[in-house]
């Protein structure tokens, strides 16, 4: 449960890609805005070739997702968001614990195979 509104806490993780529409063939400029405020919410974040994750609560999230989005929509550019949610609730750290788990049945699958 969370404090201040007696709801269980919901970690989300979430994978979010937002970009502006026709503004030519770069946009690492814009995403590094849209990254900023991301980076800038002190929610556990990663940034990859494609992504952002975030995890955290799922208000605190959808906070986060919105304040990125504004960033360019704001500014009158047609932006385009991808959103990925994976809500889990009573779980957190999912953002390690995932490829974590893939990592160690991987080890134990090549452990476990014939020697070619």
């Amino acid at each position: 449960m969370t404090e201040a509104s007696n709801t269980p806490h919901l970690n989300t993780l979430a994978a979010l890609a937002i970009a502006p529409s026709g503004v030519g063939d770069e946009l690492s400029e814009y995403v590094a805005d849209v990254v900023k405020v991301i980076r800038d919410s002190g929610l556990r974040n990663e940034t990859h070739s494609m992504f952002t994750e975030i995890e955290g609560d799922y208000d605190e999230v959808m906070a986060v997702v919105r304040k990125a989005t504004m960033v360019l929509a704001e500014k009158g550019y047609r932006t385009g968001v991808t959103l990925k949610l994976d809500i889990r609730p009573g779980f957190s750290g999912q953002m390690d614990r995932k490829p974590a788990l893939v990592d160690e049945i991987l080890a134990k699958k090549a452990k476990n195979s014939p020697e070619k």
